[in-house]
This record gives C-alpha cells, sequence and structure tokens, in this order.
C-alpha cells in the first residue's frame, strides 16, 4: 500500500489493500457518501481483487485543488 497520496497526471492517487474483495467494496461504498456530500467524485479502480486505486482530480479545471486534497483527508480517516 502506498503511504501517501502521490500526484500523478494532475491527480491525487492512492492505493489502498484489504483482506479480500469484500473489505475492498466495503470501503468504496463508504467512500459514496462522502463523495456525494461534497459533489466531488473520484475515479475509483478495484483491482487484484483486494485493491483499491483512488484517484482525485478536479475535471473542470484540469488539476488538483482544494476539493482534492480536502476529500483525500476525510478518506484517510475511512476506518
Amino acid at each position: 500500500m502506498k503511504n501517501q497520496w502521490e500526484n500523478e497526471n494532475n491527480s491525487l492517487v492512492k492505493i489502498f489493500v484489504f483482506k479480500g474483495f469484500v473489505e475492498a467494496v466495503d470501503f468504496v461504498n463508504k467512500i459514496v457518501p462522502l463523495a456525494g456530500k461534497v459533489q466531488h467524485h473520484p475515479d475509483i479502480e478495484i483491482f487484484a481483487y483486494k485493491k483499491v486505486k483512488v484517484k482525485l482530480t478536479t475535471h473542470e479545471k484540469g488539476k488538483v485543488t482544494a476539493k482534492d486534497i480536502s476529500l483525500s483527508k476525510k478518506i484517510d480517516k475511512i476506518k
């Protein structure tokens, strides 16, 4: 697992690793209300059955903004 968010191609990217598929899906489901509340929706990929890649960028700006940084901090607090 990456320990911190990395800036890749004008996006914040982080990979989270879980015990299995169910835990990975549960994590994604916890992101949904956070993203909906702030009207800012990340790109999310579940791969290798237990890894979740989260990518944040402000599409209309074409770069990382305060919205992305704020949401990344909220995602990091998910248990």
